[in-house]
């Protein structure tokens, strides 16, 4: 993303995304853990071959939904391709792990910067993620972003229209919430008046519908 990029409208500021390279060696170390080949893993996770490879060399930025289609597959957290989580061996699961929004380890798109939340806490059933949305246009994705179960947002800052592929769309000002099923395409866009980034709490959930 551009350096002089408007700066987020709560004045408070997220680490800068880490480097994709760094992603894409967890991938690429958590899949050679577990002895799959690339041709494997997009069998399982239903991504592209090449986008996998492409994802693991760092020559490409996807979104969360090929990000979190490739952990699911492999078993692990999408927080650990982002932060390795420390858990000692036999290690009690905490009651409740705390954690900052400036701290977060976060990754860009193009579209979005995403910061997944408490990926500590293991065998978690929820993914909370803040986000700054800069895109303004669904031109600027290449389709809706699709993946299993439930949705809930809350906008911080800024307004926000969520676009579903049914030709629907809600938008949503600060503190005003949308929840909705996450494996209907939808796409963030910002509408903030200012030009500056809107920002959003996502928590989402794998339920899956029956």
């Amino acid at each position: 993303m551009s350096s002089d990029r408007n700066s987020s409208a709560s004045g408070h500021q997220a680490q800068p995304p880490i480097d994709r390279t760094q992603v894409g060696a967890r991938l690429r170390d958590i899949r050679k853990h577990q002895k799959l080949t690339l041709k494997q893993l997009s069998e399982r996770c239903g991504v592209a071959l090449s986008t996998l490879s492409k994802m693991e060399l760092a020559q490409v930025s996807v979104s969360y939904e090929k990000l979190a289609a490739a952990a699911r597959a492999l078993g692990v957290d999408i927080a650990q391709l982002f932060s390795p989580i420390q858990l000692a061996p036999g290690a009690a699961q905490p009651t409740v792990v705390c954690s900052t929004i400036d701290s977060a380890a976060g990754y860009s798109t193009g579209t979005y910067d995403y910061y997944p939340m408490a990926g500590d806490f293991p065998a978690r059933t929820m993914t909370p993620m803040y986000a700054r949305i800069s895109a303004r246009d669904m031109t600027q994705f290449e389709d809706f972003i699709r993946h299993p179960g439930q949705e809930f947002a809350v906008v911080l800052a800024g307004r926000v229209r969520i676009q579903f592929e049914t030709g629907e769309s809600v938008s949503i000002g600060n503190r005003e919430t949308a929840y909705f099923n996450s494996a209907i395409g939808h796409i963030y866009l910002s509408e903030s008046d200012d030009g500056a980034d809107a920002e959003v709490m996502v928590v989402m959930s794998d339920i899956r519908e029956h």
